[in-house]
């Protein structure tokens, strides 16, 4: 490509975000270039203001402008009722959705014997150590995949001896889902997670 090193830099970084790949990046590039005023320099100021402000929560492990995070410090949630997900995506899905009024713990990914990524890479210890504070269930959010089960067991195992009600999350046909529009291992799962009516 003919640009400049900025240019090419920008792309490469923007090439970097989930989504984009490389020709995504360069329409982005395009178009933040284009829009200098209107939206990429707005675009770096809300960057610059959000990588000085943005913190980890001690707590639960949110992203927030303060420590404990605003879902932690606040006093109408069910303190006794922690939901263990993967990722802060995970957790900020579930606030979209409305659906849960306790805690969270965000473990920083799921298990993966491939990627290197052991039980004491993830927030494990600080759940564990959490439980034994007034907690009567830890529901385990994990995604379906091999990972987020695998982790989903492992997490089963390591809070056994707290005593706490431990669930998961059900699996199985999606509301407005079609039968015939779903996979095999998605079908499996809602055959055996049937209830009685």
């Amino acid at each position: 490509m003919s640009a400049g090193p900025e240019i090419e830099r920008l792309i490469q970084l923007l090439a970097k975000l989930p989504g984009l790949g490389p020709r995504s990046a360069r329409r982005a590039a395009l178009a933040l270039l284009k829009k200098r005023e209107g939206l990429l320099e707005p675009l770096f100021a809300a960057m610059r203001d959000a990588a000085a402000a943005i913190r980890t929560c001690e707590v639960c492990g949110n992203l927030d402008t303060m420590s404990p995070c605003a879902i932690c410090r606040d006093p109408r949630r069910e303190t006794g009722l922690i939901c263990a997900v993967e990722d802060v995506a995970d957790l900020w899905a579930l606030e979209r959705a409305g659906v849960f009024k306790g805690r969270y713990h965000v473990l920083g990914g799921a298990l993966s014997a491939l990627d290197g990524i052991t039980p004491e890479r993830l927030n494990v210890a600080s759940l564990i150590e959490r439980t034994k504070t007034g907690v009567d269930e830890v529901i385990l959010a994990m995604n379906a995949t091999v990972e987020g089960q695998t982790t989903a067991h492992y997490l089963l195992d390591a809070l056994a001896a707290s005593g706490v009600k431990i669930t998961r999350l059900a699996h199985g046909v999606p509301v407005g889902g079609e039968l015939d529009y779903l996979d095999e291992g998605t079908l499996s799962a809602a055959f055996k997670a049937r209830r009685a009516l």
